[in-house]
């Protein structure tokens, strides 16, 4: 199989890497602990284990080279379900806020494993799902702050029926290019569903300039490897992680 692009081996314990002023004005609720963020698995300045940390770093100044350092849009998705697309993500997304000068949003499109709620401090009404299908709810019902500086959250929300036609609306088209175009230092990334195994995750690639694909070590045959790439398309693929 034709190597795609810097490659990375993470897991939560052992990491081996093998590959402006609207931020100032920016609300924020209360920081999680150290504590709390080393329960939710996310990488931050203060962490003892600094590897895990330079690895998401290191993936971030790959995905700025790509994208000749213009902000953009991420897909992160699996191979096979539980195969750490969130974990993924979520410190793709938290590493980008941990510069000063970007901000960065996390959306959860993931209907069948939606676990982005837990980064926002207090309860989320109203999700992405539900701003789709209701026309009086507005971007804002929909973006929460978290317990991490200059990271904002769409939660997937409660309507998840028909969630395939949601994302594939021209509603969808226009919710990413206003939220992308708002802030010019602001980075999306989109918590997916495992590729081969939903049509919502081939939809999603569509609103994406990139993709990242997360391989269990272990978990996933080459033959498995090679459709989700096919699926995606070599165009749209800019890393492969092997998760730990």
């Amino acid at each position: 199989m034709k190597k795609i692009t810097e490659v990375a081996s993470i897991s939560p314990s052992s990491i081996e890497p093998v590959l402006n002023t609207h931020i100032n004005k920016m609300g924020e609720v209360d920081r999680f602990s150290s504590d709390e963020l080393e329960r939710l698995k996310i990488v931050n300045s203060g962490m003892q284990n600094i590897k895990i940390l330079n690895v998401f770093r290191e993936l971030r100044t790959q995905l700025l080279k790509k994208s000749e350092k213009k902000n953009f849009v991420c897909m992160v998705t699996s191979i096979n379900s539980g195969g750490g697309a969130s974990y993924v993500a979520t410190n793709l997304a938290s590493v980008f806020a941990l510069d000063k000068a970007k901000t960065s949003m996390l959306i959860d499109a993931n209907l069948y494993a939606a676990s982005l709620d837990q980064l926002i401090i207090g309860d989320a009404v109203s999700g992405i799902t539900d701003y789709l299908s209701d026309s009086g709810l507005n971007i804002k019902d929909v973006v929460y702050a978290t317990g991490v500086p200059r990271l904002r959250v769409v939660p997937i929300g409660g309507n998840s029926e028909g969630a395939a036609e949601y994302f594939s609306s021209e509603k969808m088209h226009q919710f990413i290019d206003e939220i992308r175009t708002r802030y010019t230092d602001r980075y999306i990334f989109i918590d997916a569903p495992p590729v081969i195994d939903s049509s919502e995750a081939r939809i999603l690639t569509e609103i994406s300039d990139m993709v990242v694909i997360v391989v269990p070590h272990a978990g996933a045959t080459k033959e498995e490897v090679e459709s989700a790439i096919n699926i995606v398309g070599k165009d749209k693929i800019v890393g492969i992680v092997y998760n730990n």
